[in-house]
Parts: structure tokens; sequence; C-alpha cells
């Protein structure tokens, strides 16, 4: 096939034409005017006065439309006003956290009031806040950002709430005009969130305190553990925003009508348009003005008069009035025009968007299937690499820069006819026309955009993008199943390494499937508690006695057996199982080991632990618990731990430290390690990678590292203990170089609970 007949096809699939939408518009108008003017001119020789009607008819029903056209953006804008409080009270009430804090009882005062109270205080400007009780009672209120009686608040208000709460809880609203419809056809977007699927809201401008006021309550409803929610019902956010002049300043600046504003009585002022303003529940709240628009006073002040000076400027005035008329005309187009855009592209980059790029797809396979020439829909999700260290380092102004210059490069990148939309945070996907030959060449260039280095704030950074390819109809034959396996082949990129491309196969959808099993499966393993802790002895280089154990998480599935943690870790990492884990296997190391002789036992941490959970509250808990002497717990860290937010996971360490835990830094050598982390951080041991010790007794450098590490360690007056030593010729090594401890097969393998007792009773 040649270029230009693959160009020609690429541009019938896609529907695109010779002649530019801008164009088309721009002709059909031409046609219009022209028209417009034959009839004009013949009207006016015959029809003069009729000419006048027409023309001051035009100019009042210009006025009038711009007129009604106002009040409907007005009233769009207080509907709008209603969704977003309910948007801003989504974010927090639909949260696990929010329903473990608001049913705890007592309450978590100080959490509520950082993260409700405070929060949409300082946020949003919510004057008052109550949460109200499955039986509806007040447990809790702040009003101007101070804690209030509950009771008192909520009685302030109470044939106000009532209505709302009522509505809320799923009873019949009433005469209560509904206001929430925005926020409730928006909920469709959020399929995968749990609260949007069971949780409740209610939305209503009504009149408190003698004002008007968006009045809103939402359930707080989990959005991922359905099993927090206790009771029928679930707790009410209630939150009462008063329409004051800077929440009305603010609609009349979204709406670009300065002037807006709300007050009990406008009066006969001339030119200001006049709107009576009625609470939902029929209340009158006062009246709403502005200074509208008047598209059509020229028409009327202007034209009108000079049309009736006579034939002599009959043709001046017709051409003055077209052009106007087209002026006006298009302006209205280019408005229309920008409002699709914006609902179709998104805001930051200017591409389309998800929805925009589903449409175009569904419209690429009808095509396909109906012309059958040959070509194949591709689709190619792209997703920059560590996208979020970049945010997390350099900020969300950097990430934000980044993303308009991952798009500028990928529009360079792509060829004709293809068609690229970003569908939010870091990922882009590209529709493309083609074979496989053509889909993997595309990879190729979008690949290569990634390779020069990009400019952030005075920063120069090395990026690199994954690509996940699937293509019509070998892997879908429709945009959600095309969509989700790219997404597959996507994960799979990831998976393997970051930085390549690959497309989609059966064996990839299989290994999802089979990780989704594994996640639910490992769910319900941990609520019965069926996984269990096995136990490596270290053993001491001078006495061969054992000194201590490494705890070693196991999983032995009822029906697949034992489960390696290579396995269900990684898919636990992913799920946000990490901080159960953790918490579980540090739980039942503290039980098992006070049962122990006075050995040490050394746990490891994830990095999960430091980011998401209170861990030096958990560890407090756990002593007081069992009494355990803190200083037989090791607790294991990586480098990588060192290496996240590491003034704030060093404070963390000097907590642990405090305590009174033993830190030791795991997998020493295989990550980014620096010597300074070892002279500033309150660790007392390190454990030299098992991947060196096998490895030194057949390549000398690797022999000469390891003495360096020892020799290091010793130097620091740090303990050393080597890893996967197997044989008794790495052992005699080990002690030549005055290494403290060992750990690997040569003395056990991982045992459980009562293998570990057996060994530890058995002779050197």
């Amino acid at each position: 096939m040649s270029l230009l007949s693959r160009q020609e096809c690429v541009k019938a699939l896609w529907g695109i034409s010779e002649m530019t939408p801008a164009d088309a518009k721009t002709a059909h108008y031409k046609n219009d005017l022209r028209r417009l003017t034959a009839a004009v001119g013949v009207a006016l020789v015959l029809f003069g006065v009729l000419l006048l009607a027409v023309v001051a008819f035009a100019g009042w029903s210009a006025n009038r439309t711009s007129l009604v056209r106002e009040r409907q953006l007005v009233e769009n804008a207080l509907d709008e006003s209603v969704s977003r409080v309910l948007d801003q009270q989504k974010a927090i009430a639909w949260w696990d956290d929010a329903v473990s804090n608001v049913q705890a009882r007592p309450m978590d005062r100080e959490w509520i009031d950082t993260n409700i109270g405070l929060y949409f205080y300082e946020t949003y400007s919510h004057g008052e806040v109550i949460i109200v009780d499955q039986h509806n009672r007040p447990v809790y209120a702040t009003v101007n950002g101070e804690f209030s009686d509950p009771a008192e608040a909520y009685a302030k208000h109470r044939t106000v709430f009532d209505l709302i709460v009522a509505e809320a809880r799923g009873a019949a609203g009433g005469n209560l005009r509904d206001r929430d419809q925005t926020f409730s056809e928006s909920q469709g977007n959020y399929q995968a969130l749990l609260g949007a699927s069971f949780g409740r809201w209610s939305g209503h401008i009504m009149r408190v305190n003698g004002v008007p006021a968006v009045v809103a309550a939402i359930s707080i409803v989990p959005n991922i553990d359905a099993n927090l929610l206790r009771g029928r019902e679930p707790h009410l956010l209630l939150s009462v925003v008063k329409i004051d002049g800077a929440f009305v300043g603010g609609v009349g600046a979204s709406l670009l009508i300065p002037d807006l504003a709300v007050s009990a009585n406008v009066g006969p002022e001339s030119g200001r348009a006049v709107e009576d303003f009625v609470a939902d529940d029929g209340a009158p709240l006062g009246q709403i003005s502005w200074t509208p628009r008047k598209p059509g006073q020229l028409l009327l002040v202007i034209i009108l008069p000079l049309v009736a000076l006579g034939v002599v400027g009959v043709g001046v005035l017709t051409w003055s009035m077209i052009a106007r008329l087209k002026r006006a005309s298009v302006d209205l187009a280019d408005r229309e025009e920008h409002s699709r855009h914006q609902a179709l592209h998104d805001a930051l980059s200017g591409l389309p968007n998800r929805h925009h790029f589903a449409d175009r797809l569904q419209q690429g396979l009808d095509h396909m299937v109906q012309t059958r020439n040959g070509l194949h829909v591709n689709v190619a999700y792209i997703d920059v690499d560590r996208f979020k260290d970049v945010n997390d380092t350099l900020g969300h102004q950097a990430g934000d820069a980044l993303i308009m210059a991952v798009a500028k490069r990928l529009r360079g990148a792509i060829g004709v006819g293809d068609f690229l939309a970003r569908f939010g945070g870091d990922e882009f996907a590209v529709m493309h026309a083609g074979d496989e030959k053509s889909a993997l060449e595309l990879s190729e260039r979008m690949t290569k955009s990634f390779e020069e280095n990009f400019d952030l704030y005075g920063q120069s950074m090395r990026m690199t993008a994954s690509i996940g390819m699937a293509r019509a109809p070998e892997h879908g034959d429709t945009p959600q199943d095309l969509m989700r396996n790219a997404d597959i082949a996507l994960y799979q990129a990831k998976g393997k390494g970051r930085d390549r491309a690959m497309f989609f196969c059966a064996e990839m959808a299989a290994e999802v499937e089979q990780r989704r099993k594994i996640e639910v499966d490992l769910i319900e393993a941990l609520a019965r508690e069926e996984l269990t802790l096995h136990y490596q002895p270290l053993v001491s280089s001078a006495s061969n006695r054992i000194k201590g154990a490494e705890a070693l998480l196991r999983w032995r599935h009822p029906i697949k057996g034992d489960i390696s943690p290579g396995v269900f870790v990684p898919v636990a990492e992913e799920a946000g199982l990490m901080p159960a884990l953790g918490a579980f296997v540090l739980a039942r190391a503290f039980s098992e080991a006070k049962k122990w002789p006075d050995i040490e036992v050394s746990v490891n941490l994830s990095p999960v632990q430091f980011r998401h959970m209170d861990l030096i509250g958990l560890l407090a808990r756990l002593l007081a618990e069992h009494e355990l002497d803190p200083g037989r717990i090791v607790l294991e860290v990586t480098e990588g731990v060192l290496l996240e937010s590491s003034e704030r996971n060093r404070q963390v360490l000097e907590e642990i430290r405090a305590l009174g835990f033993k830190l030791a830094l795991d997998d020493f050598g295989t990550g980014y390690s620096s010597l300074s982390y070892l002279a500033r951080l309150p660790v007392q041991a390190l454990k030299v990678d098992r991947s060196f010790i096998i490895t030194m007794l057949a390549e000398p450098d690797t022999m000469t590292l390891v003495s360096t590490i020892i020799s290091l360690a010793h130097s620091l007056k740090l303990k050393v203990v080597a890893e996967g030593v197997d044989s008794e010729e790495q052992a005699k090594f080990l002690r030549l170089l005055r290494c403290d401890q060992m750990q690997g097969y040569l003395f056990s393998r991982p045992v459980p609970f009562d293998g570990i007792l057996a060994l530890l009773g058995a002779p050197s």
C-alpha cells in the first residue's frame, strides 16, 4: 500500500474531510448572508416600513434571547454550586478513614477536627459542619471553624436540617427542588469507587439565619472496605455554606457577569435584570440582579434610525447590519464550539479526553467493520514512568509542566490520522490505523521522544515511558475491551522493568486474573489468619550457636498449597494490603517471640509501613500488649526507606530506637547505598546481601568487597550478618573475616515456630 493510499484510508477510517469544520462553518454563513442580502435588497424597496419593524424586532429579540440565556446560566451556576459542595464533601465522606473515625466511640476529636471540621472551614469556607449518627443524632459540630455543642448547633436550624437529612436518608424530598442532579450524574464516572455505589446525599439552597445558604448532606461511607460500615445506616456529614457577597461574586466571575448580586430588594434600577431568588422549599431569599448583555441594542439605537433616514443610506446601513449580524453569529458559534471543546478535551494539555477518545474509537471500529479496508484499529496506552517522583520531589507545578511537555512530544511522534488523548494523571492514549508493524513503529517513535531530557524548573530530568498496545479485532471489538487489554499490556510493560512497549496477549489477561484471584484469597487469608511465620536461625560465627532468628511470612493456601512470598507480596503491595500484612507479621512475631529463650527476633519492615500507617503507635501498643523486651526485636529496613523522604523516615527511625528496638540495614550493597546513611542513621547492624556471599569464593573482586564491607561496619561499631550462607567454605571464609553472624541453608531452612524451638535445644 503506497503512502498516499494509506493516508487516504486513514482519513476515511477516522472520517477526516479535506474541508475543516471551520471552513465548512464559514461557507455556511457566507451562503446565508448572500441570501439575506438579496432578500433585504428587494424588501427595502417594497417594504420600507416592514424593514423598520423587522430591525426593531431583531434588536428586541436578541436582547431577550441574551437575557433568557443569562438567566439560565445563573440558575445552572447555582445548581453547580450545590454539586460543588457535595463534591467537596465526597472527598472526605467517602473514605475508609472517615468511616472508622466517626464510628469510633469515643470519637477521635483531634482527627475529626483536622480532617473534617477545620478542613472544610479553612479549605472550602463551610461555615457550619455537623455530623449526625445513624439515628440522626448530632454527634459533632463546628461553627466558623470552632467546636460547638452538636445538639445546639443542629437545633438552631432543625427545620432545615431535618428536611435535608430525611432526603439523604432516602425519604421523599417533599416540596424541595432537586438541586443535586448534576452531582448525581457525575457519579457515573466513579463506578470503581465503593462509596459511589451505595452512598446517598442531598443538597439544596435554603434560608439559614435569614440568609441564603447551600445546605448539603452526604453519607459517610467507605471507598474500599464495605465491612467498615456498622449499623443499618451510615453517619451523615452536613455542611452549611453561606451565599454571601464573595460566594455570589465567584459565581458571577465564572459566568463573566462581574456585577451579579443578591439583595433583599433591588428596586427599579434602570438597565438591570432582576430575578426572584427563592429557596428550594419556596421561601423567598431576596432578588438576584445583574446588568444584562444587550447584543441587539446596537440595532435599536443605531441601525433603526439610520434606516429611517431614507433610500440614500439604505445600502450602507444594509451592509453594516449584515456585518454586525455576521460577527454576532460567528461569536455565538465560537462560544458554542468552545463549550463543546472543553467537554471533550483535557484542560491542562489541550488533548482530547477519555470520553472523546472512546467515541472516536467506537467510530473507528464501526468504520473498520463496514469498509473492511484491511486496516486494523490499534490502541496504545502510554504511562510516564515514575511520574510520582517528579510530583513528590519538584512539586505539582513541575508535574503539570512535565505533562504538557510529554503531550507536545507525543504530538510530534504520532502520524497522520493518529488520535492522541490524555486520560488523566500521567496516562495518554493513541488510536492508530494500521498493521502490527506500523503500530510497533509508532511505539518506537513515542519511546524515542523521551530520549532527550526534560527541563523542569531548571532541573534536567531523564524520563521514560511504558506502552501497552491492543489491536482490533484480535484483542477485542469494543472500545471497552481494547482499552482494558491495552491497560493490561501497559501493566505488564511496567512489571517487566518499564521503558518498553508490549502488545497484549491472552497470557497477560490470564496473569491479571490470576493476580486478582490471589488478591481476593489473600484478603480472606488475612481475615481468617491463615498466614504463618517461619523462622530462619542467625548463627554466631564465634560460638556456632543460634543467637537470633529472622521472621519470614508464609502462606499455605487450602487448595493451591504453598504460595511463595515472591508471588503474593507484590500483589499485596499493588492492592494496598502491605500495612495489614506488616501489622500481622509484627503482632505474630511479638506473640511467638516471648515464648522463646532470650534470643533476638528480626522482622522486616516494608517502606509502605513508613508511609501509610502509624508505625510508632503500633510498636508501642504491641510492646504494652505482649510485655516483651524491645531489645530482643531487630527491625530490618531496606535502603529504599532511607532514600524516600529521608528526613521524615530518619525521625521515625529515631523514635523506634527511643522505644528500645534495634535496627538493621537489610540487603546492604544492592541498592543506592550511601556511607552517609551509616553515619547519620541509628542502625546497629547491616546484613550483607546473599548475592555477594554466593559469588565471593568464585570472584576475587566480590571477596574483596565483602571484606571491605565487614571492616567498614566494624569500624563504625556495627554488627555484620551475612545472608545466604549455604556451604562450609563460605562459613569458614566469613569466620576469617570476623563476620558476627551468619544465616543460610547451611544451618537451617526457615522452619515453623515449633521447629525453631527444636533447633534451640539441639547441639551446636
